[in-house]
């Protein structure tokens, strides 16, 4: 018996020595690979776009993204970053005769995808062309291409181009089921990220805000592509809202598209651009490759920085993954940048849909003390809600996208009861022993008493009060003036600037070229990014039997592992929410 534990002791202990060399080897490759020279680009070269991975604000620190692999939980994700650096450089780049967008799905948000078109806009003033080429083309993948030259689209693929709609899961049914009840507490009439807990459709009020906003969102795409394609909204909208494009013939006939054509097709006509003979293969640069061929864009040697501050995810306490807002990590960041003579200016660059009341409140605080020595500019992405918006209304400036999400400045906190659950569906019954009447909540365990739900609704009022005292103060306008806008409603960034609630509408380098200015250092600065990202080692060993469950339950869920994380968001909320609905799809 002993010798038989000492060789399944043995094999396990070589199993895990024969995986640690195998790491080792594998990062030793990409350490060779990314050791390499940089990238050579050669003459009549064009850079090709696939953008089918999640685009994120900053790209993951990932030695094998470069092959195409992700590890662990650690994606081979692109960086809006070093998608919009790429663009730049291909544009000054006298070996790059244009762009490719080879496109499909994409993975990523309407402010996102805005910045990435004004970059592509601003290459074409370089007199190089972009071409692009779907199979599939969704309404995202075509808001990209509408700038193109030419646009191809497959004979037997399709164009989506029939508006948006946005999808909300709702579990009253599941949770009667279950026999568990929601304890709801909220202000705002607009508040809608508790239905999901008490109806199993939209109230009238989310109705009507989820279509002003959609509406909206809709409306300036579709102007934008009118003008990119020399057409005009109305017959655009008349398009897209009677579903008249149901074939690729049809986006031609329309004028949406140039060409019905297949891959081939596509790059015969860039072999032609670039002077390259029929015979000759084209070279395709592929962004992996890209980012690092030698820059052709001049870089500032000053000293003066301007520190972006990314703050994308959830706002939670504490510290906070690499994919959320932390109070304490977010709170370090910004003080750091306070602190840091060298940072003349900073931009808060905000993706978020809210999270924790407490954590929104504490960063808040780092971003007023900032706000008494240097600039703060907010910069909204895709959505920057509720608690996003509590960290943007702080800052000198606010600066959106006409497509961000956003508002929503409201709070609410859901206690469960799942006393049913346990005791009618597990069978189990709880007791308990306090020390006073009030010592056991808030309980998850049995119902509230009215006077414990009074204590609670009057905590959330306060907080609302608070939310809406600062925001009033931070937009320069009376509480009761800023509460005609807030109730928990949810904008577009159109619509917030129309009522106050942003100031500037542009990108990234719109607040900080803004930041750049109030600061005094305009076309003389450097930029610092923060805060610093976890290494690709942090990251993979940080938290490796966590990053194996996930995967695991990934695989094993399929497609029900969305209603999983959805869970999870659940789980972990920890006091007063101020947060938009946490899952609002829109396509």
């Amino acid at each position: 018996m002993l010798n038989f534990l000492k060789y399944v002791l043995a094999t396990i202990l070589g199993l895990l020595i024969f995986s640690f060399i195998t790491v080792l080897i594998l990062v030793g490759i990409a350490a060779s690979t990314a050791s390499k020279s940089e990238v050579e680009v050669t003459s009549n070269s064009v850079l090709e776009l696939k953008l089918d991975k999640n685009i994120a604000e900053r790209a993951e620190e990932n030695p094998f993204g470069e092959l195409g692999l992700a590890f662990g939980m650690i994606s081979s994700s692109d960086g809006l970053d070093q998608i919009k650096a790429a663009i730049r450089n291909a544009k000054a780049d006298e070996n790059i005769e244009g762009i490719f967008l080879n496109l499909g799905y994409l993975d990523a948000g309407m402010g996102k995808l805005e910045e990435i078109r004004d970059e592509l806009i601003k290459f074409k003033e370089s007199g190089k062309f972009i071409v692009s080429y779907s199979d599939i083309a969704s309404e995202k993948a075509y808001y990209l291409s509408s700038v193109s030259d030419k646009i191809y689209v497959s004979p037997m693929g399709s164009l989506e181009f029939n508006g948006m709609h946005s999808e909300v899961y709702f579990f009253k049914g599941l949770m009667e089921k279950l026999d568990i009840k929601a304890n709801v507490f909220k202000v705002g009439e607009f508040k809608s990220a508790v239905e999901p807990f008490l109806l199993d459709k939209m109230s009238e009020a989310n109705r009507t805000q989820v279509n002003s906003f959609l509406n909206s969102i809709n409306d300036y795409q579709l102007r934008r592509i009118a003008e990119a394609r020399n057409t005009t909204y109305e017959e655009l909208k008349n398009i897209s809202d009677n579903f008249l494009v149901r074939e690729p013939e049809d986006a031609k006939r329309f004028g949406l598209i140039t060409d019905v054509g297949y891959y081939d097709e596509a790059v015969t006509y860039m072999k032609e651009r670039a002077g390259i003979e029929q015979d000759k293969k084209i070279q395709l640069v592929q962004l992996s490759k890209y980012k690092d061929a030698p820059s052709k864009v001049e870089k500032s040697t000053s000293s003066n920085r301007i520190a972006v501050i990314y703050a994308e995810g959830d706002i939670v306490d504490g510290e906070g993954d690499d994919d959320e807002i932390g109070s304490i990590r977010y709170a370090n960041a910004i003080r750091d940048a306070r602190l840091d003579k060298n940072v003349k200016a900073v931009v808060l660059r905000i993706a978020s849909p809210g999270g924790s009341a407490l954590a929104s409140d504490l960063i808040w605080r780092e971003i007023q003390l900032t706000k008494e020595v240097k600039p703060i500019i907010a910069s909204m992405s895709d959505v920057a809600a509720s608690g996003g918006y509590y960290l943007a209304m702080g800052c000198d400036t606010i600066v959106a996208h006409p497509n961000t999400i956003t508002g929503s400045i409201g709070v609410f906190g859901i206690i469960p009861n799942i006393q049913g659950f346990l005791n009618n569906k597990l069978g189990i019954t709880v007791d308990r022993v306090g020390t006073g009447k009030f010592s056991d909540v808030p309980s998850v365990t049995r119902n509230m008493t009215d006077t414990e739900k009074e204590i609670v609704q009057r905590e959330i009022n306060k907080i609302y009060e608070i939310f809406t005292s600062k925001a009033a103060q931070g937009r320069n306008m009376t509480q009761d003036k800023l509460k005609e806008f807030a109730s928990g409603r949810v904008w577009s960034g159109i619509e917030a600037k129309e009522r106050g609630l942003v100031d500037v509408h542009g990108g990234l380098e719109t607040a900080i070229e803004l930041a750049a200015a109030k600061a005094g250092v305009a076309g003389d600065y450097r930029i610092k990014q923060l805060p610093r990202k976890k290494s690709f080692f942090e990251s993979m060993f940080g938290d490796a039997g966590a990053q194996v469950k996930e995967k695991a339950v990934k695989a094993e869920l399929g497609e029900l592992y969305p209603f999983y994380k959805m869970y999870k968001k659940v789980e972990n909320m920890q006091g007063v929410q101020a947060r938009m609905p946490y899952e609002m799809t829109i396509q």
